[in-house]
Formats: structure tokens, sequence, C-alpha cells
């Protein structure tokens, strides 16, 4: 028996109790299931912990630490050939006490190539010659390229410079993929730093593609380049190398640094981006200058190039045929986008950050699309104020929307996104952009904890009258915000399709990029909030975003810290709803009377534990209802007794509440009233059955 796999044990154990109660019933049955309570620890979190560079706080360990990296860019576009051309220099800091013996790169243009691996539904719009490196160079050490393809006439532009002929070699793999790996001929020592010079060229792929960043520009006219420089990967102390593959829809990983950008384009052709704008006087009119320079002045939106300022002398300096430079800087930030094209309309409000004050918000859209940029300043507006609020106060000098292909992602400073999508892409500047976990393994941390914000957000808005509600609706008592989402949960709970979420985003089936990266994650955190309240979610989630600000954290260190935060251990509750695909599955089993009181008995069918909560309607007259710590009056006929997950601890599936109000009649019982819970079937949480509550 002691061989047999654990849940075969499980049953095995349970039939030969279920013997012994039905004889002679001389021994206790075992429990009729078991709830795990602990948070399971893989290898990688435990060797963070032993390290020091993680704690069992929640909070980042005294041996923390995390690299940097800094880059300066000149970039250069050709319209006619949709061709990028770049020369980088970064500068990696190992802040690690590892020598690293490789540096690891990004080169996510790969996917482009055809033949590398993506996830469906993302379908890349255009197959081009991908990411074409023409030189590489660690502190002066040429990387040998010759098993890569020879450079394009476009690539090699001048911009190559000659190897060192006494330096030798690095090596370098995997320049065709979007993980590249270069084995240095020198280890870069703990505290040191090392100078990588990179040279590049790619084409942006354009055509009807599915899926974000798979399409990144409109015919020759507008270009939104996304990841579009090589990268060094982050290492850290909980994996070393980030080497996961860009498959499509996972997002990313990166480290934080300063990005000192210089991007060449057409005259009069207007240029978006992260960063704060370093020469306006050598690409902008006059007249633009003078419309930015009121901005800030009130919460109207002011036209900085209208549609009709088209071409050079009016969009922007220049003449004719001739090209400009747009030089930006971003300190403390883990990506650089922007977008370019030659008839942006560009329009700019502000919004006054709590505890900051107010800082730009522009907008760059075609003059057909002005429509879906209407609104789009408020609803920015509301929420970079709102999320200011409730988290931290917005960490950068400006806020960018910019139009084209991807209408729904993030980047630092930067949302390539209209009014639909504006709350949410703003949302994401708190997750991943200063609160960088990696999405590409635990996904739910950004846009689920974004999915969350966002129900708030959307509430305020309608209220302010920034987002119009729905004919004859009105906006929904804060307090009940979050009922149902957790109860709705058990409808769908179970499905083969369904990972846990856990699981690595990159192969964790279809529904992953749906369901539990997206919506999940606001599922769990009502079922919280019906434990602890929402208020208490919101301020430990705070304190937390706050202590791992422009820092790493794992799903360890959020549940670590949110137990403590909340003065709970709720292991039990984060090892089901993270680790696992269970539900609660509850259900008023009966409601009988022995004497004065009323013994209500509660089933549980699944195997995730919760509180249970009775919303109690009693006959009208007699003893007022007597407050007890588990005993709250809703009103003089109505009670709501809580018992917490601890009753299931011992493994029973049923629970007998016994109610006592003073010999009053019970009326009518509903098992978790404000659905936060996962059920499969809510219509047996009631007593009588049927009975409207």
């Amino acid at each position: 028996m002691s061989n047999l796999p654990h849940p075969r044990r499980v049953a095995a154990l349970a039939s030969l109790a279920l013997a012994a109660r039905l004889g002679a019933q001389q021994q206790a049955p075992l429990p009729e299931r078991a709830v795990r309570r602990d948070i399971p620890l893989t290898n990688t979190i435990r060797r963070a912990l032993a390290a020091g560079t993680r704690d069992s706080t929640g909070r980042p360990g005294r041996n923390y630490w995390q690299l940097r990296t800094d880059y300066t860019i000149r970039a250069s576009l050709d319209p006619a050939t949709q061709r990028i051309t770049g020369r980088e220099t970064v500068v990696v800091h190992n802040a690690s006490p590892d020598s690293l013996s490789q540096i690891v790169l990004r080169l996510d243009p790969n996917i482009f190539l055809g033949n590398t691996p993506q996830l469906a539904p993302w379908v890349p719009a255009e197959v081009t010659d991908g990411m074409v490196i023409t030189r590489l160079a660690v502190d002066g050490r040429e990387a040998d390229l010759t098993q890569a393809p020879p450079p394009t006439a476009q690539g090699a532009g001048g911009l190559a410079a000659a190897a060192s002929a006494s330096a030798p070699a690095l090596r370098i793999a995997g320049l065709r993929t979007t993980v590249a790996r270069v084995t240095l001929a020198s280890k870069v020592a703990p505290n040191a730093t090392a100078t990588l010079d990179i040279q590049w060229n790619h084409k942006l792929p354009g055509g009807p593609g599915a899926g974000h960043r798979m399409t990144q520009r409109w015919a020759d006219s507008l270009f939104q380049p996304t990841q579009w420089y090589p990268r060094v990967a982050v290492y850290d102390d909980l994996r070393g190398w980030d080497t996961e593959l860009y498959l499509g829809p996972s997002e990313f990983y990166n480290n934080f640094g300063r990005f000192d950008v210089s991007i060449d384009v057409p005259a009069g052709w207007i240029v978006s981006g992260t960063g704060v704008l370093q020469n306006p006087e050598q690409v902008l009119t006059p007249r633009a200058r003078e419309r930015l320079s009121h901005v800030l002045e009130s919460d109207s939106v002011v036209t900085i190039v209208g549609p009709d300022d088209v071409a050079p002398g009016r969009a922007t300096l220049g003449t004719e045929g001739g090209r400009l430079t747009w030089h930006f800087v971003a300190d403390t930030v883990n990506d650089f986008a922007w977008a370019t094209a030659r008839q942006y309309v560009w329009a700019a409000t502000r919004a006054t950050i709590p505890g900051k004050g107010r800082v730009p918000i522009n907008m760059y859209y075609l003059p057909g699309h002005a429509n879906l940029y209407e609104n789009a300043g408020p609803v920015a507006r509301h929420a970079l104020e709102f999320y200011s609020g409730l988290w931290f106060p917005y960490q950068f000098p400006q806020l960018t929307l910019q139009d084209g292909p991807s209408a729904g992602m993030e980047y630092p400073m930067v949302i390539n996104s209209n009014q639909g999508a504006a709350d949410h892409e703003t949302g994401h500047q708190w997750w991943p952009m200063v609160v960088s976990n990696n999405e590409t393994w635990y996904g739910w941390m950004d846009e689920g904890f974004n999915q969350y914000m966002n129900v708030l957000s959307d509430s305020s808005a309608v209220v302010s009258g920034i987002i119009r509600p729905r004919p004859g609706g009105r906006a929904p008592r804060t307090t009940a915000l979050f009922d149902s989402l957790g109860q709705s949960y058990g409808r769908v709970s179970g499905s083969e399709a369904e990972p846990p979420m856990m699981w690595d985003a990159n192969y964790a089936g279809p529904s992953f990029y749906g369901f539990t990266t997206y919506q999940k994650t606001p599922l769990m955190l009502s079922a919280l909030g019906g434990i602890v309240g929402d208020s208490a979610v919101q301020r430990a989630h705070r304190e937390w975003a706050r202590t791992w600000m422009f820092k790493h954290p794992s799903p360890w260190d959020y549940m670590f810290f949110m137990n403590r935060a909340l003065g709970r251990d709720l292991g039990w509750f984060w090892y089901y709803w993270l680790f696992t695909t269970e539900s609660v599955d509850a259900s008023i089993q009966s409601v009988t009377r022995s004497g004065a009181r009323t013994l209500v008995t509660v089933r549980q069918d699944g195997q995730m534990p919760s509180p249970v909560v009775l919303e109690v309607k009693l006959a009208p007259g007699g003893a007022a209802i007597r407050p007890t710590p588990n005993v709250r009056a809703l009103d003089a006929n109505t009670a709501l007794v809580t018992y917490p997950a601890d009753v299931w601890f011992r493994g029973a599936r049923t629970f007998t509440a016994t109610l006592d109000f003073g010999g009053r009649a019970v009326e009518s019982v509903k098992l978790d009233p404000d659905a936060r819970f996962p059920d499969r079937d809510p219509s047996d949480n009631v007593w009588p059955r049927g009975a409207s509550h």
C-alpha cells in the first residue's frame, strides 16, 4: 500500500476508514479531504531565501541585488525601405555576486524570420530578415559573426567599424533566434561593468498580422517600433540569465537603467517616445514650442501640431528632403518605445499627480482617428491621478499615447493606445514599469493586478463623468464592486485547458493569455476581500508595491508580504488559487431547529476551503440581534454570521453552524451572500430552496 501513488493511497485509506466506520466503529474516520495550508516552495525560491536575496517577510532580502543596463542608441529610419539602422552602446553593471562568463541578448525582431517558435494566435504581419547584427563587441573584443547572414547594404551604411586584429573573437550562439548568448573572453567580475557595442538593422513588418506587436507599421507613413533594439536580458538571483524565448503572447522582463536615444527621421515627421525630448529647439517649430509651454496651465487639450500642419516648416523644422534627429533621455526605466508618422496630430493636456504635481499627457494620432482620441486625455488623466492615489505617485515626467497598429500595448511613459484601452494601459505604468515582475513566467502579476484595479478606476470614472454609464445604469457601490467575481470562478474551474496561475506563461496552454493571465486575478482578490475586506487588500497591496518599486518581486515575495501585512496565515488561500484550479463548490445541506436554536449544515464538495458566511433573515419582532465576534446586524431582522476557513482544516466536508437569536425564528439563510467564493452552482446556497434573498 505504501508504494501506491499518493492519490490512490489516500483513496485506499479512505475506503478502509469507511469500512471501519460502517462496522464496529472502533476508530475515528480519517478526514474526508486533506487541506493543504502551506505555500509550495520551488528550488528557485529556496535558494534565494538561503542566500538572503529574498526574505520570508516578502521584502527584499539583506543581500538583494539586480543588474543595471544603460543604453546609448543612435537609430535612423528609412521609410522607403521600412528599415531601422542603429548603433548602441550598453553598459552592464554587474551588481551580482557572480562572475559572468556570458551575456544573453534578447533579439525579438527575429520572431519575424518565419522559422522561429511562436504561439497562436500571434501571427507576424510579414516575414523579414529579422535582426541583422553587423557588429558586436564587448569591451573592445569582437564577436565572431561568421555564422550570421551577411549584412544588408542598408545595414552596413557606414556604421560598421573594423574589428580589432589583436583581440580574440567572442563566440555568439543563437544569433537567428530571439535569445542569443555571447560567451565572453574574460568574465565580468562582481561590481564591475562590461560595455557592449552593437550595430544592427532590421525591417519593420507591415500587413495584416494578428496579436500585439506583430504589425509595426502602416504602409510607409506610420511606424510603431516595439522591441526594436538588441536588449541585454535580465540576470537575477532566481534563475540567472532569463533565457525564455519570445513566442509572441508573453511579455517582458527587463533591467532598469538609463536610455539616451537619438532617432533620425525625415524632416516633417513627428516622433514620440519614452523619456523627455532634449532638443525641442532643433526639431519643433517656434509655434509648437510656444503651445507646449501652456500645456500644464489647465486641464484643457492643447493642439501642438494640427491636422493641417504637414511637411517641414509646419509640422517640424527642416526642409523638404532633409532629416532631423530627435533626442530623448529617460532614467530608471526598463524599456524604450517610440513611434513616428508623416502626418501625426499632436495634442497635449495635463494630469495633476497627488504628492508630485503636474505632468504632461501627449497624444499622437492620425487625423482620421480624431474620434478615437476625443476622450483619451481625460481618461488618461483620471487613470494617472486615480492610480497615483491608490498605489503610489506616478513616477515618470510625462505620459504619451501613440496611434498605430498595436492599439493596446504599454512601455515606460508610452502606451500604444487610443481612449478605448487608455485606462488599462496607463495602469501598466505601475506594473511592470515600476514594480517589475517577470511577465513571461507570471503574467498575472501585471495583467491580473491591472484588471483588478481597473474595476476601481472604471467605477470612479463613471462617478466623475469621465466614462458614461450604460443607459439606465449607474455607478456600482464601492463596497459591491467585487461582489460575484470570486464566485464566478466556480463555473469555469477545472477545465483541462486551464493551467494553474504559477505555470510559466510561455508554456501554459491555450487559455493562459485569456483567462488565467488577465481575468483570474481579480476573482482571486475578490475572494481575498471576502475574507479580510477589500480596503485591507488594497492597503496591503499598496505597501507591497511601494516596497518593491524599481525592483523585481517574485510571486513568493507577494504572498509572504501579503500574509504579514494582513496579519493572516493565508498559505491555504494562495495554494488553492495560484497552484491549483480547484473550487469551493459549497451548498446549504440542511436547516433544522433544535429548541431555541437553528442548525445550519453547510457542505463543501470542492477541494478549496473558504469561510462560511451566512446571511440570516429573522422573523420580525422579538429580541434585538446581539453582536458577537462572528455576528453582525445588517438591519433589525438580518444578521451576517461568519466562521473562518479554519473550520475545514481538519478535513470534514460538512460544518454545522449553531444560530441562537433569542428564540427568533429563522425565515431564510443565504450562504456567501456577496458571492465571493468559487461555486459551481449558487442555486443551492439558499434555504428554503428557491427563496429570494
